[in-house]
């Protein structure tokens, strides 16, 4: 299984030493989108509230070595009414982020089929996709083995990269190093 890395170029594996980048950050509601946001912005937890559109904020991150990148996310509302909403904004995206809750088992399903349906849309072939398994500090929560296999992310298409991360966004636990691991 290795580290859940496809074999496809890396998610921002060309960029110079400052780059801006678009990323839509997706996933079923609950499942810690916007806590990974603000995790991402301020470096601490942000108590949230469901989010019922949007929200848009821009963060500079150093991705290691001596690059860093101004990051502008879009974190969009997971409930089923909005989700057909999303295509709107991974359109010209440079990336997308999909969170998962890994102790949510009984939403596995639902979660890989809104992960396939934005993943196969055509103007989101190749575009890169960074999979966070949230929540993997709850004692219930679901292996990286198993997450990858009931997301079927073997079977997106090959000219999709992807990395699917473990991480706890209260804490921060891997959101940077799925980052930087999609971008080397």
């Amino acid at each position: 299984m290795g580290n859940g890395l496809s074999e496809q170029p890396s998610l921002l594996s060309n960029i110079p030493f400052f780059q801006s980048f678009h990323i839509a950050i997706l996933g079923l509601d609950s499942a810690g989108k916007t806590t990974v946001l603000y995790r991402l912005q301020f470096n601490e937890f942000v108590n949230t509230v469901p989010t019922k559109g949007f929200n848009a904020e821009k963060v500079k991150l150093s991705l290691g070595g001596h690059r860093s990148g101004t990051f502008h996310f879009w974190d969009v509302g997971g409930q089923e009414k909005l989700r057909p909403l999303w295509k709107s904004y991974t359109r010209c995206t440079d990336g997308i982020i999909f969170v998962v809750d890994s102790v949510d088992a009984e939403r596995m399903e639902e979660a890989k089929t809104e992960l396939h349906k934005i993943a196969k849309t055509s103007e989101n072939q190749g575009v890169p996709l960074l999979v966070v398994a949230n929540k993997q500090d709850l004692r219930h929560s679901l292996g990286l083995a198993e997450i990858e296999k009931l997301l079927a992310l073997k079977e997106l298409s090959p000219a999709t990269p992807w990395h699917l991360q473990p991480s706890c966004a209260i804490i921060g636990d891997g959101l940077r190093e799925g980052l930087e691991n999609s971008t080397t």
